[in-house]
């Protein structure tokens, strides 16, 4: 009968198919108490009681803890009961959730002890005290960052159930050497790489594994030119049909080194994550972000038409002085490049990020709860960010779908933030919903909201959305389609006819962990 497992490393996952580096990173450094511990994971929409439930079965006496943004009131709910079921079990927190304001949260209020920081070492020598009845009496520890030549790899602990159905994380550096306010990585102080060869090595056994979607956490995966290169040369080596990467990217530093070996990956096998948040320079400067426009655009354009690489770029709503004018020029400024994904996003106050200072002068007020969002400030009132974030959410349905790659030219004509935000405030007067959309009737939907409120040629609108809904492979006939078809027109010109194939069979692997 094996052993009941001493140390339980568990946490909540967003999703199932994620899964968590961080939790192999700490046990993969147990050292000695690595056969007395395991790895158990869960995701946010499991009861708290059930999840109570599995963690005692094991009878573990230390309970660690990955908390997030995205999961930190569930894990909440489990600690507390914990505490109640059996109080003597110690509990141990950890991640970029517990890491700042500490003092603040429930949850580490609730809990024995609190590692801030990088706890890849750390932890185990908490679990060693508190194995050997030797407790700290400091409640809660800082961790510095580790040596990362000194760190055992996670790796080897990704399991085959992981390798076939779980997006597999890796990374080859930590850190970032930007200083933009709204993000926890402001706070690093550089950028550290791990040794290339032994990384190199790791991503070798993964392949031999299995393993083809590889998703790179490293903030700034070209920042270190030559490493950039070589990672983009190993997959280049090892190129098939299931082979899929992502990678964030620097938007005005792409060298003539990675560019040609960009060229070279095909349809579906490249994607990059682009944070732009703003062409505002003023707004820029205010946040401590460096950005080079005319790079930024040379370089989005140059992937745009001459890479088949996949480009998910994001925007910030809400930061400190933008006003709706200013964002939606942002938009649409944006929208002329032409990128597959434009991720709207609302700004969030993460516990510990320098964005905070600027409250007071811009009168930030913030959700006081996960997701900590923006709720209203001096240039955007309350009522015009629920507007923005309705208009987020229907963006997300019809613009970076992937399901209406002939209609999206329809929605982003001329005036692209102005039209889309017009939509999004009828299809809410509408519907009064903005999840749970039937497929069919969103169709229906968006054919009225062209023709009725954007004032769409009807027949433009019918041919385009009719050619979405075959590409579709959806089943059933919309009402647009049972109605009389208007006059046959040409298709709508599109540079993204090749990729409607490519797109929805990525979807719920490009999904990332909240930033």
């Amino acid at each position: 009968m094996p052993l009941m497992p001493a140390v339980l490393l568990a946490t909540l996952n967003a999703r199932y198919f994620h899964s968590s580096l961080g939790l192999r990173y700490l046990y993969a450094n147990l050292g000695e108490l690595q056969e007395a511990a395991a790895i158990r994971e869960f995701i946010i929409n499991q009861r708290p009681l059930d999840i109570v439930e599995a963690l005692l079965a094991e009878q573990p006496r230390i309970i660690g803890l990955g908390v997030y943004v995205w999961n930190v009131m569930e894990i909440t709910q489990v600690v507390a009961l914990l505490k109640q079921v059996r109080p003597e079990v110690w509990i141990v927190l950890g991640g970029p959730e517990v890491s700042h304001e500490w003092s603040q949260q429930p949850v580490a209020a609730l809990a024995d002890y609190v590692i801030a920081g990088q706890a890849d070492l750390a932890f185990a020598q908490l679990c060693r005290r508190l194995l050997a009845n030797d407790p700290p009496t400091a409640k809660v520890t800082v961790a510095e960052p580790p040596p990362l030549d000194r760190l055992a790899s996670p790796y080897p602990f990704y399991r085959d159930e992981d390798i076939a159905h779980r997006l597999i994380y890796v990374e080859a550096s930590r850190g970032c050497p930007f200083k933009c306010e709204f993000c926890l990585s402001a706070l690093d102080r550089t950028v550290w790489s791990f040794p290339l060869e032994p990384f190199l090595a790791e991503l070798e056994r993964l392949y031999q594994r299995g393993v083809r979607h590889f998703k790179f956490v490293d903030r700034t995966f070209n920042v270190d030119v030559r490493t950039g290169a070589r990672i983009l040369d190993f997959f280049l080596d090892r190129l098939d049909a299931g082979l899929f990467l992502h990678f964030e990217l620097i938007p005005d530093h792409l060298p003539d080194a990675l560019k040609s070996r960009i060229a070279r990956f095909p349809a579906g096998s490249l994607q990059f994550e682009v944070g732009i948040q703003t062409f505002d320079p003023a707004v820029q400067a205010r946040i401590s972000r460096k950005q080079n426009e005319r790079k930024t655009e040379e370089n989005l354009t140059w992937l745009r038409q001459q890479t088949d690489a996949y480009l998910h770029t994001d925007l910030i709503a809400g930061l400190p002085g933008e006003d709706l004018a200013s964002f939606a020029a942002s938009f649409d400024r944006l929208a002329a490049l032409d990128p597959h994904e434009i991720q709207v996003g609302i700004l969030k106050r993460l516990r510990g990020a320098p964005i905070d200072r600027h409250a007071s002068a811009f009168g930030c007020r913030y959700n006081p709860y996960p997701p900590y969002n923006l709720l209203c400030s001096d240039t955007l009132d309350f009522a015009t960010l629920r507007r923005l974030e309705r208009f987020a959410r229907y963006w997300d349905l019809m613009g970076n779908s992937g399901r209406f790659v002939q209609t999206r030219p329809l929605l982003l004509a001329d005036t692209p933030f102005q039209r889309f935000m017009k939509l999004s405030d009828w299809l809410f007067a509408t519907t009064g919903q903005t999840h749970e959309f039937a497929l069919r009737r969103l169709f229906d939907l968006l054919y009225r909201g062209l023709t009725e409120v954007l004032q769409v040629d009807a027949a433009l609108a019918h041919r385009a959305l009719a050619a979405d809904y075959q590409a579709s492979g959806a089943k059933g006939c919309p009402a647009f389609l049972q109605a009389d078809s208007p006059d046959s027109v040409e298709p709508v010109k599109s540079n993204r006819t090749a990729e409607a194939v490519v797109v929805p069979e990525r979807q719920a692997r490009r999904q990332s962990l909240p930033h």
